[in-house]
C-alpha cells in the first residue's frame, strides 16, 4: 500500500511533481474545499478503472437527487492505456470522507496536486 504524496502548486516557481506508482490499494489525504486535483496516468498496456472510497462516506443528498449512497466509492470509469485523467477532488468530496483508499489502479501513476 502506497500513500500518494501531494505536490504543492501554490503560486511561485515551477515545481517537480511527485508521482506515485500505484499498488493494489493506495491512500491519499483529501483536504476539502482546497481545490486538490488527482492526476491518474495509465502507464499500463490495458484499461484500468480506479475506485476512490472514503471510510466514513455513507450517503448524501443533492439538489434534484434526494439520496445518493456514497459508501461504495467513486469510480473513474475505464481509463484507457496511455491516457491521463484529472479529477478535481472537491467535485466528489462526499465520496472522500475519512481515510481515502484507491483500488483498481495497479501500476497506474498518480499525482496529487495541492494548490496550497
Amino acid at each position: 500500500m502506497a500513500t500518494i504524496a501531494p505536490t504543492s502548486i501554490a503560486p511561485g516557481f515551477p515545481r517537480v511533481v511527485t508521482e506515485t506508482t500505484m499498488t493494489a490499494s493506495d491512500t491519499l489525504t483529501y483536504l476539502p474545499k482546497t481545490g486538490q486535483i488527482l492526476i491518474l496516468r495509465n502507464a499500463t498496456a490495458g484499461a484500468l478503472t480506479v475506485t476512490l472510497t472514503g471510510s466514513a462516506s455513507v450517503s448524501a443528498s443533492f439538489p434534484g437527487v434526494p439520496f445518493v449512497n456514497t459508501s461504495g466509492g467513486f469510480s473513474t470509469g475505464s481509463i484507457a492505456a496511455g491516457t491521463v485523467r484529472a479529477i478535481p477532488l472537491d467535485t466528489i468530496g462526499e465520496y472522500l470522507q475519512g481515510t481515502v483508499t484507491l483500488t483498481g489502479g495497479l501500476n497506474m501513476v498518480a499525482s496529487l496536486l495541492n494548490p496550497l
